[in-house]
């Protein structure tokens, strides 16, 4: 593909499922630069911390870029031959079923496409399933269940137009921080707008809730079927409503009556009060908008958790509305997109039901296929069991990393190395996961990749190339085709650019629909590929004959259930009847219950976002939240190295002690990889327990223990090279701007810390060496210099080393040449006329914590003035509640 660098393209974020577009340059010396969109109707010019990052993440660095067979370099003619031939073998000899692949929310919908038609047209399995089963599957399950189809309802418009905003078990702040601000500038202009948090901890989305309910740990079913059995008994009830366009409600009400408000109090770990509170405001606001994320899917009862929120919208007529209606946001750039196309286990394309013979008859008459899937294939959890017993003998992974996010992550990572034949198609070559390959093949990435995703309020977009594919990477859609052509189905797979396989997308949608599937692009079945590269943001559903192609950003939104018509067999939605249960999993040898989540700078396993410099500052290694008394109980001090265990494996984790935690519950962040620590895999810990329905993992209610890392000594190092081989108990690794920054600790102190420190470093053996050694106190302190360059610096106490990491860091940009400098490192501290910004807040601007103190003791009283001083919170706003929270602490202090 040619790329024009003179202009900018329109693309969309690959990180979060909120969509947002982004504006991507390349100038004249190579460098890329990008920006929000002002005319994406997703994110208006908006992007979070990541987003505003991407030009960092784009390097060829560890990239993979030519196919490879058993670690040697292979030709593409050769490595595909060698997977259509295994793939076929194994089907020859062992049936359809003993081959599977395990699909990504992070492929385009095009790739997604030719994937699941390839495995459940082709091969005749439906052993295709993805990481979206363990970000959104409940929702799906859930949807399904209420509305006969896996229907968002509404639009992010809602949000703006909600009188009450209802956020569970959702860290929009966060993980989805373009929305965040989108509602944070809506109550700017509302006031009256209530938001109510209900979420175990609490986070900084907390900064902008009226309440915060710090439910206990899966209490959320408890929650919402008391509210439907409140607005039951308070006359709270859209009865017209019910009657007309919904069945189930007298089960759904009987089942959720039978516990008493002091039994919901007891099941959720909130006071009567607190209840009745959040129970009359949710009756009294038509307008009332819930959104949840993973705290409601990530369950065994995570379904359940959807159904009983849609219950109390159903049971109120609040759905189809402006400002109305449950909202589930996805966690992944084209979970909805794999949704469309039936890239789960259990589903076909087209939102069609594998289950159902005639849509599965419909499906094969389109592809024209030899077969056809005829029954669900293993999900997730179940499908790495099968290739751990043996029933999978070949296996095809696609740009995910499951040995780190996957449940019970050692297990699955054995199951890997023992799988007879495995493929990866990635962009790294160096993942946890890659490394296990037979083969692996380079795939293109953001930047290259050209194709369509589609956000969490139905919102298709375009993700358009802008730079040229480097090495031998090829789109995941020509690799899986060109795979398909040699296992005999080329007439199928003669796709020559991503347009054709969107139009039959489109057109697949449209085939035999006469409005009983929700799903409908068919409009777009007849563009060529003019139209599909000018393609805009459209809002399905967009049925044929409909709006036609559009080239500007005016197409309307559409929300779904407006006339009460759902897509069940009598059109009518499904009251769902759920009784609350409490599950206890905390043991005497196990008494804590482990939250895992994400962080606000970092995404997935880090393969992009650990790329970048000013992403890895805010939070540069593992780490756990423990509330104060759990902390003391424990004998775990503030910074110290905590061993978090369950019995499935262990972990070592830096231990942040905060009120926001609730007592007997930690959070820890799942995103650290054997790449970038010594034993953080959180994924380790977790059980494989399922929800029965949706086949989701129950990855935030985990038994563990948590104890003490007894380290005797600890050390702090900034170099120039990245380390390799750490010989030390717990380390971390993080970028900085010219280097990296390393976080250690140590079992013993019995270490030749000169020896160590040249390791480390990798400097020459002409280096300059400065050093100061108190033995006695178990303070070292070593620099290297190449010239008047600093190869590294190594710091090292025997608690947690009270060196300022953003000093440090910026030491390897600097230029040290008097001795003076060079002292000033060892001694570990800058001059007056040096000020330490202190560790980060603002990543987009590469602002400190200290910076913004010494902004609000200069009379900076709002998060206005600091963005007026220091640009910190500007752009994208996630850093917004912290910088309230240090301005809070400032007046606290002053108070005292």
């Amino acid at each position: 593909m040619e790329i024009d660098e003179a202009r900018e393209v329109r693309t969309t974020c690959p990180y979060c499922g909120v969509g947002c577009g982004v504006l991507a340059k390349v100038a004249a010396d190579g460098q890329v630069s990008v920006r929000g969109d002002p005319d994406h109707p997703a994110n208006f010019g908006r992007l979070c911390s990541k987003g505003s990052a991407l030009a960092e993440t784009i390097g060829l660095d560890g990239r993979l870029l030519q196919p490879e067979i058993h670690g040697r370099r292979a030709s593409w003619d050769e490595a595909l031959d060698l997977v259509a031939s295994t793939f076929s073998r194994t089907i020859a000899e062992h049936g359809p079923d003993a081959v599977a692949f395990y699909v990504s929310g992070q492929l385009l919908t095009e790739d997604y496409y030719v994937a699941n038609k390839l495995m459940k047209g082709f091969i005749g399995s439906a052993n295709i399933d993805t990481n979206s089963r363990l970000c959104m599957a409940s929702s799906v399950a859930g949807h399904r269940r209420a509305f006969g189809s896996d229907t968002v309802p509404g639009t992010y418009e809602d949000l703006e137009q909600a009188d009450l905003i209802v956020l569970v078990g959702s860290n929009l702040a966060w993980c989805h921080p373009v929305l965040y601000q989108r509602i944070a500038a809506a109550r700017e202009k509302r006031p009256e707008m209530k938001i109510v948090l209900v979420d175990p901890r609490r986070t900084m989305t907390s900064d902008i809730a009226d309440k915060h309910l710090a439910i206990a740990p899966d209490g959320d079913t408890a929650l919402f079927t008391g509210l439907l059995a409140w607005l039951g008994q308070h006359n709270a009830l859209d009865r017209a409503y019910i009657t007309a366009h919904t069945t189930g409600f007298g089960q759904a009400l009987f089942a959720a009556s039978a516990p008493d408000l002091a039994g919901i109090a007891a099941a959720t770990g909130l006071s009567e009060d607190e209840l009745s509170s959040f129970y009359s405001l949710f009756a009294r606001t038509e307008k009332t908008v819930t959104v949840y994320s993973q705290g409601v899917n990530q369950s065994s009862s995570g379904t359940d958790k959807v159904n009983a929120i849609i219950n109390c919208h159903l049971a109120t007529g609040r759905i189809g509305k402006p400002g109305a209606g449950p909202f589930s946001v996805t966690g992944q750039p084209n979970a909805m997109g794999g949704r469309e196309v039936g890239g789960m286990a259990n589903m076909l394309a087209a939102h069609m039901e594998i289950e159902n013979p005639k849509h599965r008859d419909r499906v094969q008459r389109f592809w024209r296929a030899p077969d056809i899937a005829q029954k669900p294939g293993l999900k997730a959890v179940d499908m790495f069991r099968a290739v751990a017993d043996g029933r999978i003998k070949a296996l095809w992974i696609m740009a995910t990393n499951p040995v780190d996010s996957m449940p019970d992550a050692d297990a699955v990572e054995a199951a890997i190395k023992a799988c007879p034949f495995v493929v990866v198609s990635d962009v790294q070559a160096d993942t946890d996961t890659v490394r296990h390959a037979h083969v692996r093949l380079p795939a293109t990435a953001w930047g290259e990749k050209d194709g369509t995703v589609t956000n969490s309020e139905r919102r298709i977009s375009r993700q358009r190339a802008f730079l040229a594919a480097p090495g031998e990477a090829r789109p995941d859609w020509w690799i899986i085709a060109e795979v398909a052509r040699r296992m005999g189905f080329a007439e199928a797979f003669a796709y020559d650019a991503p347009a054709g396989i969107f139009t039959e997308h489109a057109a697949l949608s449209g085939f035999e629909n006469d409005g009983e599937r929700d799903f409908d692009i068919g409009t777009y079945s007849g563009i060529d590929a003019e139209d599909y590269e000018a393609l805009a943001p459209l809002h399905w559903p967009a049925p044929s004959p409909g709006l036609g192609v559009q080239a500007v950003y005016t197409q309307p939104t559409t929300r779904f259930f407006a006339d009460g018509k759902f897509y069940t067999s009598d059109r009518k939605a499904r009251f769902i009847a759920i009784r609350p249960t409490v599950e206890t999993r905390t043991t005497a040898a196990f008494p804590l219950i482990l939250n895992t989540g994400r962080i606000r700078d970092h995404w997935h396993t880090m393969t992009r976002t650990g790329k970048s410099p000013r992403l890895s500052q805010h939070m540069a290694e593992p780490f756990v939240e423990i509330h104060p008394d759990d902390a003391a109980r424990y004998g775990i001090g503030d910074a110290d190295i905590a061993r978090v265990s369950s019995p499935r494996g262990a972990v070592l984790v830096r231990a942040l002690i905060t009120s926001r935690q609730r007592r007997g519950s930690i959070f820890a962040p799942m995103h650290w990889t054997d790449q970038f620590t010594a034993k953080g895999r959180l994924d380790t810990l977790t059980a494989p327990l399922t929800d029965p329905v949706s086949g989701q993992p129950a990855l935030k209610h985990v038994a563990v223990h948590i104890e003490k890392f007894a380290a005797m000594a600890f050390g702090f190092a900034v170099t120039r090279q990245r380390p390799e081989a750490i010989a030390a108990d717990y380390w971390a690794v993080a970028r900085c701007r010219d280097g990296w920054r390393v976080e250690l600790a140590f079992a013993g102190d019995d270490i030749d810390w000169p020896v160590f420190a040249q390791s480390l470093f990798g400097a020459s053996t002409d280096a300059e060496i400065l050093a100061y050694h108190d033995r006695d106190a178990g303070q070292h302190r070593i620099a290297a210099f190449n010239g008047a360059q600093l190869a590294g610096a190594l710091f090292v106490a025997p608690g947690p080393v009270a060196v300022s990491r953003g000093w440090a860091t910026q030491q390897l940009e600097e230029v040290h040449a008097s001795q003076r400098d060079r002292f000033r490192i060892v001694a570990g501290r800058s001059g007056a006329e040096r000020p330490d910004a202190g560790a980060t807040v603002c990543s987009c601007f590469n602002v400190g914590i200290n910076q913004i103190t010494a902004a609000v003791a200069s009379g900076c009283t709002n998060v206005e003035a600091i963005g007026a001083a220091l640009k910190a919170g500007t752009n994208c706003g996630s850093c917004r509640s912290e910088i309230r929270a240090i301005i809070q602490a400032h007046r606290v202090q002053a108070a005292e």
